[in-house]
């Protein structure tokens, strides 16, 4: 395993539980539950209400919620990256 890369895998292993909602006829919203407890969402909406489909408004409500984690995720091994650096400056 590259410890400088995040992989869709570790991602997926984040999730602890998915729930999704359908608020004012239009509108999914994904929130997944990760490990340690912090909560992430996304949302999908339609225009028109007969346009509606509950599984593609689930897999981009979810898509966008995964997309945060990723986005949180590449920036603690940003972080995580900074204060090795930090550390070998300090031992040098």
């Amino acid at each position: 395993m590259n410890d400088n890369k995040i992989t869709q895998e570790m991602i997926e292993n984040l999730i602890l539980e998915k729930v999704f909602i359908r608020a004012h006829k239009k509108t999914t919203i994904c929130c997944l539950k990760l490990k340690n407890g912090f909560e992430v969402t996304g949302t999908s909406a339609c225009v028109d209400v007969k346009n509606f489909d509950s599984e593609i408004g689930k897999q981009i409500a979810e898509e966008e919620a995964k997309n945060k984690i990723w986005e949180l995720e590449g920036y603690r091994l940003q972080c995580d990256l900074y204060r090795e650096k930090l550390k070998e400056k300090i031992l040098y």
